[in-house]
C-alpha cells in the first residue's frame, strides 16, 4: 500500500488506462493470453478493494500460490466484458499502481514465459467506482456532519444488508498501523501511537461478524451466533462537540433471541436512503442510553475485504 514514487513516474499510462482505457495499451494481447478462454486458478489477485472513489489509488498485488519457472509479469484491462483484453504499458512487476477512473474495468495478472506467451494468469478482477459520497462540497459537507434537519430522511435495514466483519481484529494484529501513520501525516491533531489508541477504544468489540438479510440481523461472537428480526424506529440527530452532526438510524428487536440488544443503531455518514460501504454500529436494552454512547463505535466493513483491501478503503475516506 505505501506508495513508490518512482512507480508512479513510470506509470503515468496506467492513470489515463483507467480514465480511458485503451489509449495507453498495446493491441497485441488477442493472440497472446486468456482471449482464447485460458485461465489458471493457480495466481490470485490481492488487494481489491470492495469499492472505489474517483481518483484513488488502485494497488494491487498478483501472487502465484504455486511455484512457476518465470516471473515475468504482464497486467491486461478491458472496459467490460464485451471488449478486447489489451496489454497495460509499463506494468511488468506482480504489482500494479493506477488510479481508479473507469467503473466496472477488469484486469487480470499474467506470468509470461521467455517466448513471452502466456505461462498461467489470474481469474480477471473488476475495478468498481461508488462516488456514495460524492465529490461536491455538499455531499462532502454532508459526509463530514454538517447538514440541515430537512435533509435527514428514514432508512431501511436494506441500506446495510449484506455480510460485515469488525475491523477490531486487523488493529490488533497491526495490519491498520499504516492507517494511522496516514492519519497523523495528514493532521497534527495526534501522532500515530494516539491515533491507534483512540480507535483501539473505538473499534473495540467482541462482535467479529454481522450478517443482514432482510429483517434478520445475526450477531457472530467467537463460537457464538445469535439472531433477532428487527423493525424500523426511527432515527435521531445528536449533535457533538465539534460543531458537526450525525444522525443515528434506529432498529428495535421485536422476535428472536434473547441474546440479542433490544436496540440497533447504524451510523455510516449517510443521512438518507443509500447502500452502506461501512457503519459504526451501536446497540443495547435502552435506546436512550445507547444514544449517548459516544466513545465506542465497533465498525464493520465488508466481510469479503482482506487485510489490504481494508486498508485501501479506510485511506480513501
Amino acid at each position: 500500500m505505501i506508495k513508490k514514487v518512482s512507480q508512479y513516474i513510470g506509470l503515468l499510462a496506467v492513470s489515463v488506462l483507467l480514465a480511458a482505457c485503451g489509449d495507453a495499451v498495446s493491441s497485441d494481447q488477442d493472440s497472446k493470453s486468456s482471449m482464447n478462454g485460458y485461465e489458471d486458478q493457480s495466481i490470485k489477485i490481492d488487494g481489491l478493494a470492495e469499492h472505489y472513489h474517483t481518483g484513488d489509488p488502485v494497488e494491487l498485488s498478483a501472487v502465484s500460490v504455486e511455484e512457476t519457472e518465470t516471473d515475468q509479469w504482464q497486467w491486461y484491462a478491458r472496459e467490460s466484458q464485451e471488449s478486447k483484453w489489451k496489454m497495460v504499458s509499463g506494468q511488468r512487476t506482480q504489482n500494479f499502481i493506477g488510479e481508479a477512473g473507469t467503473n466496472g474495468l477488469e484486469i487480470k495478472a499474467a506470468l509470461m514465459d521467455d517466448n513471452k506467451e502466456t505461462y498461467a494468469e489470474s481469474e480477471p478482477v473488476k475495478i468498481m467506482i461508488d462516488d456514495h459520497h460524492g465529490h461536491d462540497e455538499a455531499s462532502k459537507q454532508i459526509y463530514a456532519g454538517y447538514f440541515e434537519d430537512a435533509q435527514v430522511e428514514s432508512r431501511e435495514l436494506s441500506d446495510f444488508e449484506g455480510d460485515w466483519q469488525s475491523v477490531f481484529p486487523y488493529l490488533q494484529s497491526g495490519d491498520l498501523d499504516e492507517v494511522f501513520e496516514h492519519k497523523a501525516a495528514e493532521s497534527d491533531a495526534m501522532t500515530a501511537a494516539e491515533y491507534k489508541e483512540y480507535y483501539t477504544i473505538g473499534y473495540e468489540t467482541t462482535v467479529d461478524q454481522v450478517a443482514i438479510e432482510g429483517n434478520q440481523v445475526t450477531f457472530s461472537e467467537a463460537e457464538k451466533e445469535y439472531s433477532g428480526t428487527y423493525e424500523n424506529h426511527g432515527y435521531e440527530i445528536l449533535d457533538y462537540e465539534k460543531g458537526n452532526r450525525g444522525v443515528r438510524f434506529v432498529f428495535k428487536l421485536v422476535d428472536g433471541s434473547d441474546e440479542m440488544p433490544d436496540y440497533i443503531q447504524f451510523s455510516d455518514h449517510n443521512i438518507f436512503p443509500e447502500e452502506s460501504s461501512h457503519y459504526h454500529l451501536f446497540w443495547g436494552d435502552d435506546r436512550d442510553v445507547v444514544l449517548e454512547e459516544m466513545a465506542n463505535w465497533p465498525t464493520y466493513y465488508p466481510a469479503v475485504l482482506d487485510a489490504s483491501g481494508l486498508v485501501q478503503d479506510m485511506l480513501a475516506h
